[in-house]
């Protein structure tokens, strides 16, 4: 059995080498992060990665799309506020989409997963909408 570490190189190696413009590595890594994310995680981190996934599921943007947010946000230099992660974080995980081959299917459950974790981290959905409204310009 793979450990997370080795699961997630593998996973990095197939969407950073993946030829699609839509960048689905961006989506990847939210739904890793705002997955694995621990009362002690940086709030940047997790919002961050709660913003992507809400602009992925929600607004459906492309990882492309998502990533430039990703910019946008990080020239704040502001607290981002702390969100408890959920008990429940989806249930689907990096395996399930490492279980798929490679092709439009694994990137299908790529997106199936950020679905999954976002449902998950519902709780805090209107708070994350407002900051991409603020922070983005986002409605």
């Amino acid at each position: 059995m793979s450990s997370d570490e080795d699961l997630y190189n593998e996973l990095s190696y197939y969407t950073l080498a993946h030829a699609s413009p839509t960048f689905i590595h961006q989506h990847f890594v939210d739904a890793y992060t705002a997955q694995h994310a621990e009362h002690t995680s940086k709030p940047m981190g997790i919002v961050f990665s709660l913003i992507g996934l809400y602009l992925c599921v929600e607004k459906g943007f492309t990882g492309r799309q998502v990533q430039r947010a990703h910019m946008q946000l990080a020239k704040q230099h502001r607290q981002w506020p702390h969100f408890e992660p959920p008990v429940d974080r989806g249930s689907i995980t990096i395996a399930d989409v490492l279980a798929v081959p490679p092709g439009p299917n694994r990137d299908t459950m790529i997106q199936v997963w950020c679905v999954s974790v976002w449902e998950a981290w519902k709780g805090c959905g209107a708070q994350i909408a407002e900051l991409a409204k603020s922070e983005l310009g986002i409605q």
